[in-house]
């Protein structure tokens, strides 16, 4: 989506350049999902973070093997990573994850969205698995629906 595609201000907005031009583009330079064209001013900052979240999980997992599942790495800690099994909004302004740690510990994220910093990682999916599960496109198949609601 480029700015000519949405001439109003109020509508969000999304772009992105990548230094190979053959690179496979993120969901910046597609049409984005109903939901995510609305207003960002009809929604909370927490909900506006998770939808944008959904997108960004969805396009890195489209470009996973099978072999691999999505993960979180943590800034500025020495906690690991969380294998994102899900993840909820609380609004106004708390975006929270789901999942478990390398060791597969139940873990969960808490995040103001003023803190919000997320690194996407590739994990192996776990050997008892078949194949490796997909979140971004449970979380997208529930935006969309939420949206025809």
């Amino acid at each position: 989506m480029t700015e000519t595609d949405n001439p109003d201000p109020a509508l969000p907005r999304a772009h992105a350049v990548h230094a190979d031009p053959e690179a496979r583009r993120g969901f910046e330079c597609k049409p984005l999902p109903e939901a995510a064209r609305k207003s960002p001013a009809t929604k909370s900052p927490a909900m506006w973070a998770y939808e944008r979240l959904i997108l960004y999980i969805k396009n890195f997992e489209d470009l996973l093997d099978a072999d691999h599942e999505v993960a979180m790495g943590f800034t500025g800690a020495s906690a690991g990573v969380l294998r994102i099994e899900g993840i909820g909004y609380f609004d106004p302004d708390i975006v929270t994850f789901y999942g478990s740690d390398a060791d597969g510990t139940r873990t969960q994220l808490i995040q103001h969205i003023s803190q919000l910093n997320v690194i996407l990682r590739a994990l192996p999916k776990r050997p008892e698995m078949v194949e490796a599960r997909r979140i971004g496109f449970r979380l997208a198949q529930e935006l969309n629906e939420q949206d025809t609601a």
